[in-house]
């Protein structure tokens, strides 16, 4: 049995020995953000935006992986950073805004995920502690995951996930009891039934940074988790239910955004909803006779003219100009952005301040950063 109590988990075991309770104070448990790969399969995107602050229904990635752990009681993270390190410290400062406490691990040279782990041991004394992927979209509860680390008496926990179609990932097999069998990074077609993929969201005992090599380039996926499994450490796989997609391409990327609007995952939406899965800004400017098909969103200040037609699937930054019977369509538009009149827009990604020029008709995977077109 288990209860959860402020910023704590209780939980319950009843057997020969007794009643045992596991206690964690989340409140003073430290989690370290991963935010400083380089996101090249998220270019060109990624030339004007660190993968972390890509736009999800107009907020960055990373302030839904802060802000669904601040909702279970987590408040101290630290973040490594590389590339335009300046635009996550200008959105999230301290993180006292958020009513979080955010340090940052500036790496000019990149160390690898375990690698920038190490070179923030000291963060890290009081105890057990998480690592998360700041450009993971998930409703995954955290302390369920510590609770089951707790009560395995794990030396390290995988959260794990079952997808239907695994590839790119690689695939992680797990016992009945949950501890870890093997690691598959080329997996063929049979290995996929029950198959599992790891999500990037780790639970360490500390003793866990003696095993990474200090001033070097390491791997979780590829150096670290293959070491623990090799060294028989009791490692396990908490395989999670919630939803959990990997924004770290296009593809993936768009489908975040659609499983939002579609109401697959349930999140505070930008906007107040003027009818059913149409979410307007404040400030939006919407002449007559646009047609919005749902689910749209349409962001501050941003403005359609006339005859335009909106949806379904169409999420709009603010500050955006859209034209004269401009059609979109299953497509993210960047702040800033400009349609001009008469253009034609069908699944594509318009990057922030880009121009679309008059009557240009762009599908099926077009990506557009300011200034091509």
């Amino acid at each position: 049995m288990e209860r959860w109590k402020g910023g704590k988990v209780e939980r319950r075991e009843s057997g020969k020995a007794g009643r045992k309770i596991h206690r964690v104070d989340f409140k003073d448990f430290r989690i370290m953000v991963l935010a400083a790969g380089k996101g090249t399969r998220l270019r060109p995107l990624t030339y004007q935006m660190p993968k972390p602050m890509i736009p999800i229904v107009n907020r960055p990635v990373l302030s839904y992986v802060f802000g669904n752990l601040k909702k279970q009681g987590f408040r101290n993270f630290v973040c490594n950073l590389h590339t335009h390190p300046e635009k996550i410290k200008n959105y999230f400062g301290d993180g006292s805004g958020f009513g979080i406490n955010i340090e940052y691990s500036d790496e000019r040279v990149l160390m690898g995920n375990a690698g920038g782990l190490k070179k923030v041991e000291k963060f890290f004394k009081n105890g057990t502690f998480a690592v998360v992927s700041g450009d993971g979209f998930s409703e995954i509860d955290l302390r369920k995951v510590v609770e089951f680390h707790k009560a395995k008496k794990s030396f390290a926990t995988m959260v794990l996930k079952k997808l239907d179609s695994p590839i790119p990932f690689g695939i992680t097999q797990i016992f009945s009891s949950g501890k870890i069998k093997r690691f598959m990074e080329k997996p063929s077609i049979t290995d996929f039934v029950d198959s599992t993929v790891n999500t990037g969201i780790y639970v360490f005992e500390p003793e866990v940074l003696n095993l990474i090599p200090e001033g070097k380039f390491y791997d979780f996926g590829g150096d670290l988790w293959p070491k623990l499994l090799r060294l028989r450490y009791p490692i396990y796989g908490f395989v999670t239910k919630a939803y959990w997609c990997d924004v770290g391409n296009l593809e993936s990327y768009k489908q975040t955004q659609m499983d939002i609007l579609g109401g697959r995952v349930k999140i505070e939406m930008p906007g107040k909803m003027v009818k059913n899965s149409i979410w307007i800004e404040k400030g939006a400017k919407i002449a007559r006779g646009v047609k919005i098909i749902p689910p749209v969103l349409i962001g501050r200040k941003t403005f359609i003219d006339k005859k335009a037609r909106i949806g379904p699937f169409v999420t709009i930054g603010k500050n955006c100009r859209v034209g004269e019977a401009v059609a979109l369509k299953n497509a993210i538009l960047w702040d800033d952005a400009v349609i001009d009149k008469f253009a034609k827009i069908n699944n594509c990604i318009i990057g922030y301040g880009a121009v679309i020029k008059e009557s240009i008709s762009l599908f099926e995977g077009t990506v557009v950063t300011k200034e091509e077109l």
